[in-house]
């Protein structure tokens, strides 16, 4: 068990540091709203992994690629979010036309960040498929299904709270250097676009 568990570690590892969706949302949340906020959309990725992780161990992410009207379901659900996050950072480009100064990180913008990091995990199917396609493969032969699944859930969730640690602290040091009001909305601006080529990306994907 202990060297599936690190096998399935270092797996885990280079999927969670590769480019995505998830490393996208901290990075743009760090950089234009301060760090609480980008660990608050950490910690609503973390959240919908585990639900994630959950489903797998009980067996319900088996229906995403069993049912293709589940798993169509969920995606145009997930580009629909993704689309109105792009739409609406857009929205807020025009809106900002002059100059300001940097908000304030209140309490009512982490719940918000912690709700698109929940949303935009647990609305994208890939994230369910991930788990039921690659925790069998370090399974040991013999181990119980269910707590197996859920300590690697444990490893993964682990290791994603490590790097948006990292990761958030690095952007939102970059974001104190950077506050500019003209950095911020083209900050916004760029990630408009890049929820929008994620939502188009999430549309054309298959199980």
């Amino acid at each position: 068990m202990i060297t599936a568990a690190l096998a399935f570690a270092v797996a885990a590892m280079i999927i969670n540091v590769a480019p995505g969706l998830d490393t996208f949302l901290v990075l743009r949340t760090s950089v234009t709203r301060g760090r609480g906020c980008g660990l608050a959309a950490a910690l609503g990725i973390m959240a919908g992994c585990a639900v994630w992780g959950l489903a797998t161990a009980i067996g319900l992410t088996a229906l995403l690629t069993a049912s293709h009207v589940a798993y169509t379901a969920v995606r145009v659900c997930g580009a629909a979010y993704l689309v109105w996050l792009g739409a609406t950072a857009l929205w807020r480009v025009r809106r900002k036309a002059e100059a300001e100064t940097p908000e304030p990180v209140v309490a009512a913008g982490r719940r918000a960040a912690f709700r698109a990091g929940v949303g935009t995990n647990l609305l994208n199917p890939k994230a369910g498929v991930f788990y039921m396609s690659l925790v069998p493969q370090f399974m040991p032969h013999g181990a119980p299904v269910f707590g197996t699944t859920v300590l690697f859930t444990a490893i993964d969730v682990a290791e994603l709270a490590l790097w948006f640690w990292v990761l958030s602290g690095a952007a939102a040091a970059m974001g104190e250097r950077l506050r500019r009001p003209s950095f911020r909305r083209r900050m916004e601006q760029v990630s408009g676009v890049a929820f929008l080529g994620f939502a188009a990306h999430l549309l054309a994907g298959r199980p």
